[in-house]
């Protein structure tokens, strides 16, 4: 018998999920927050337990773990986009709105640790779901590097959305397995990078 097995048998016979919209949003959240601190491998009841249900209530939405891992992914995926404008919009300035989404995606990142082996070799899952990160996020990305560099009257810099998003993923690997390696303090070094090379081409055609 699979561990999912086992959790299911011993949960509550299933009943309906009230407001299911919202309930399928917490336990997104709470599996989010597991994957953080016990990786996508964590045990279901782990994540039960965070979300305040009982496992049944996790199968009922989520199958298979590959399904609650892309799920979660997708929900990363879309809090970061959708927090972009929210943070131009309240931050002091367009400067802080970029430094603080780039703090929040290197928390995303941090959650996609170990979404190849948990869809066990699917490449075609795992290509759609890197063609959908980069049509949601790179847009986002470039409004706010667009907006910071306005606000410094500088020029646009030379690095684009895409190649921003990709050195932050790059300056993120291996955090997870070395505590002395402080990937946000880089990634912020990088934001500074960027935004300097703006200030130089603005000089350069000054």
């Amino acid at each position: 018998m699979t561990e999912g097995q086992r959790e299911q048998s011993s949960d509550a016979p299933a009943r309906p999920v009230g407001r299911p919209r919202q309930s399928k949003q917490a336990l997104l959240d709470a599996a989010a927050a597991v994957f953080v601190t016990s990786g996508v491998d964590a045990p279901v009841r782990e994540i039960a337990a965070k979300a305040g249900v009982g496992v049944g209530t996790i199968y009922r939405h989520f199958p298979t773990r590959a399904e609650l891992v892309v799920a979660v992914y997708r929900h990363q995926v879309e809090a970061c986009a959708d927090a972009g404008p929210q943070l131009l919009a309240q931050s002091p300035t367009p400067e802080a709105a970029l430094r603080a989404w780039a703090a929040l995606f290197v928390e995303f990142l941090v959650t996609k640790h170990g979404l190849a082996g948990a869809l066990q070799g699917d490449n075609s899952e795992a290509d759609a779901l890197h063609a959908y990160f980069v049509d949601r996020l790179v847009p986002v990305c470039g409004s706010l590097l667009e907006a910071a560099l306005e606000s410094r009257h500088a020029a646009a810099s030379h690095v684009d959305a895409y190649n921003v998003l990709k050195g932050i993923g790059n300056l993120c690997i291996g955090a997870a397995s070395d505590s002395r390696y402080e990937a946000a303090t880089l990634v912020q070094l990088l934001i500074s990078g960027v935004l300097a090379r703006g200030d130089r081409n603005e000089g350069v055609q000054e």
